[in-house]
């Protein structure tokens, strides 16, 4: 499951809105919905997330952060690492390789480090 699948889910589930009722309404098929929210789709367009925005008729602060978590779950992530040193190349690499197989703590400590170095540039 993505981020964005995740908080939709979430939202659905707050607002008392099934998969099919909420398909119908936004033009989807409860099929592709479900697996929009299971990851198994990529983003959603900026068109189809204006329509759930508008659907629950959410306030600026919510939507902003449903765009948010729609630009940050492509369930297929591809880097491009040309022209970086090739230890850079090898990190990717061993992460693509072994990211199912990390603990949460592993996957907290490391997204903690990358926005610490994100931080101090």
């Amino acid at each position: 499951m993505t981020p964005f699948g995740q908080a939709l889910r979430d939202l659905r589930s707050r607002r008392g809105i099934t998969q099919r009722a909420l398909a119908e309404a936004i033009g989807v098929t409860p099929a592709y919905l479900s697996a929009l929210e299971h990851g198994q789709r990529g983003r959603p367009s900026f068109e189809l997330l204006q329509r759930i925005v508008g659907y629950f008729n959410i306030i600026w602060d919510e939507a902003e952060e449903l765009c948010r978590l729609a630009e940050v779950s492509h369930p297929r992530v591809m880097l491009d690492t040309a022209g970086l040193p090739p230890s850079y190349t090898a990190f990717a690499n061993l992460l693509s390789e072994q990211i199912r197989t990390l603990p949460d703590s592993v996957i907290d400590e490391m997204t903690k480090a990358l926005e610490r170095a994100l931080e101090k540039r």
